[in-house]
């Protein structure tokens, strides 16, 4: 054999492996043109479900906003026909002073639940010590037998929407009486 032959014989099974192995590869290139294409399509589905999500979310915003007050509003619906019927009431020249009262009683106990319901809750600090964080003095007041900054009278009640002051209490707190000039005197001198 010569060394033609040999060469001829030991490139045949090259060449029959050849393209075996040429489609093997293009076998395997086609499984990895659709496996990009599914992970592709994956992507923009994912895309469009969080783009979709997104809007939703910022329409359900805009509708939280727009309604918030919708539940609260409906509750002092009740308080205000009340407060209606006792303005009605008031103008009839017949009108009971005790049954307005009574009436104008209720409706403020309506108007209390109702705002109880929603977290708000009324500062009425009368005795208490100052609390700068919740009240607010209007005015200082000398004050036999109370302490120095004790709320002595509520001007005005103050607000809490659950820990959140919506507006302090305006109070008239009280001070140390002052000295007489010159220190103490002596009376039996």
């Amino acid at each position: 054999m010569t060394e033609e032959q040999r060469q001829d014989q030991a490139e045949e099974p090259q060449s029959s492996e050849a393209p075996d192995r040429v489609a093997e590869l293009e076998k395997e290139l086609a499984e990895a043109r659709q496996k990009a294409e599914e992970n592709w399509n994956q992507f923009l589905r994912a895309r469009a479900e969080l783009e979709n999500t997104r809007r939703r979310t910022e329409r359900e915003i805009e509708q939280a906003h727009k309604f918030a007050l919708e539940n609260f509003a409906s509750q002092l619906l009740g308080v205000w026909d009340s407060l209606e019927m006792g303005v009605a009431a008031a103008q009839d020249p017949n009108a009971d002073v005790a049954s307005l009262r009574e009436g104008t009683e209720l409706t403020l106990k309506m108007l209390t639940q109702v705002m109880e319901k929603f977290g708000i809750v009324q500062i009425n600090p009368q005795g208490e010590k100052f609390d700068p964080s919740r009240h607010e003095a209007m005015a200082a007041q000398e004050a036999d037998g109370v302490e120095p900054n004790t709320v002595l009278t509520v001007v005005q009640k103050g607000y809490m929407l659950h820990d959140r002051l919506l507006r302090p209490a305006m109070v008239v707190v009280s001070k140390q009486a002052a000295q007489p000039a010159g220190g103490q005197v002596d009376e039996q001198a």
